[in-house]
């Protein structure tokens, strides 16, 4: 798996709000109405990420939820595995 260069994951990151660019990882921090949501969108987000074979670096605090995904396979860069993984989190959040 190819990493993708910081243009691209930009060009990406314009289709995904609330979605940034740092540190060889997109991220982002998702806040729901209390820990419930949060457990819910989490389980949704868990399944999805098996199915996909990519799994989140992930921390839960109460109702907040940060999100962080790069590419063990790659050297821990961003590939589109992150950004595919990222659109399905998205629709677990809506």
């Amino acid at each position: 798996m190819e990493p993708l260069t910081p243009e691209q994951i930009k060009k990406e990151l314009n289709n995904l709000q609330g979605w940034t660019f740092d540190d060889d990882k997109i991220h982002k921090e998702f806040t729901f109405a209390n820990f419930k949501e949060a457990l819910s969108f989490m389980v949704k987000v868990g399944f999805e990420a098996e199915s996909q074979a990519h799994h989140p670096e992930w921390f839960n605090v109460y109702n907040k939820v940060s999100v962080s995904l790069s590419t063990h396979d790659a050297g821990g860069k961003v590939t589109s595995k992150d950004i595919e993984l990222a659109r399905a989190i998205e629709k677990a959040a809506s």
